[in-house]
């Protein structure tokens, strides 16, 4: 999602919300901020990936349903959504409250910083804090403050929102657990949760003019600014499987959907999965379901028959 198709999106149940120019150009920076109150109804927002950052103080009750885990929210708490993990919110309480902001990675990040040394890098593993009646207090001084510079003319104002965010950032590292061993398992999980995320962020393929970008271990390595080696011994370690196992695999469960659920040619297919030449497609196919596209797509219209 956009940021412009998320502010269509929030004009549903906004009609007076003001599109900022800053939306039009992102690679500018963006930043925003909400009062939830008002504003929440019990439904569930699209299970999606956002091209945006949102951190969230949540007064009410619901459910975040990401890639691999649902989380129940019951009661306040701070959550903290990345452009990297899809993910869908599920209202179960007609009460909501809090606040929200929204902001990209350029509006954060200084320029020529590798993200992995970033404090926005921090931040990806910690989606839901449980908040205390005095955290409530500190987070919500926090966003009244970006409520009441949003519209000001200070004309150092986004020097200042950009200081109350990483404040906000930093009270929700503090609130993390600091035992040893819970920084050791969160330091060697992190890189592979990034992978993981980053690789199922390119599914599904819903057009023949989508392609995916990231192919191989390197790709991925280059697009979380680490090396290859250092990712694939993240992954190796947590899950006995090598990165270029995961992608394949991966690659091959979008292949079958494709095959089982779509009209598209195989050379269609393929080009979508990023094979140029149909013919390494149906290697690669073939080594990984044992058969070749053409006849795994005819036992399906086969079968349908039958």
């Amino acid at each position: 999602m956009s940021l412009l198709e998320f502010y269509d999106y929030l004009k549903i149940g906004r009609p007076n919300v003001v599109v900022p120019g800053s939306v039009a150009n992102a690679q500018g920076g963006h930043f925003d901020v909400f009062q939830r109150i008002g504003a929440c109804s019990l439904n569930t927002a699209p299970y999606i990936r956002k091209d945006f950052y949102k951190i969230t103080l949540m007064i009410g009750k619901g459910v975040l349903n990401y890639p691999k885990q649902r989380i129940v929210v019951d009661g306040p708490a701070l959550i903290i959504n990345n452009p990297v993990t899809p993910y869908s919110w599920e209202t179960t309480a007609s009460y909501q409250s809090g606040y929200f902001c929204l902001f990209t990675e350029n509006f954060l990040r200084v320029r020529n910083e590798p993200f992995k040394d970033s404090l926005l890098a921090k931040i990806h593993d910690v989606p839901v804090l449980l908040l205390d009646e005095t955290q409530v207090k500190e987070v919500s001084l926090l966003f009244e403050k970006m409520m009441a510079l949003k519209d000001d003319d200070y004309p150092y104002k986004n020097d200042l929102l950009q200081s109350y965010v990483k404040l906000l950032i930093h009270e929700a590292l503090k609130m993390q657990p600091r035992d040893t061993s819970s920084k050791f398992i969160n330091a060697s999980t992190r890189i592979s949760n990034l992978f993981f995320e980053l690789l199922e962020s390119q599914f599904p393929i819903n057009s023949t003019q989508s392609i995916i970008e990231l192919r191989t271990a390197n790709d991925f390595a280059a697009r979380l600014n680490i090396h290859v080696n250092h990712l694939n011994h993240a992954v190796k370690e947590l899950t006995g499987r090598t990165t270029s196992e995961h992608i394949s695999a991966r690659i091959a469960d979008e292949a079958i959907a494709l095959l089982r659920h779509t009209e598209w040619n195989i050379s269609e297919i393929g080009y979508c999965l990023g094979f140029e030449y149909p013919a390494n497609f149906n290697i690669f196919f073939k080594r990984q379901t044992m058969a070749s596209p053409k006849s795994f797509r005819q036992l399906r219209v086969l079968s349908n028959v039958g």
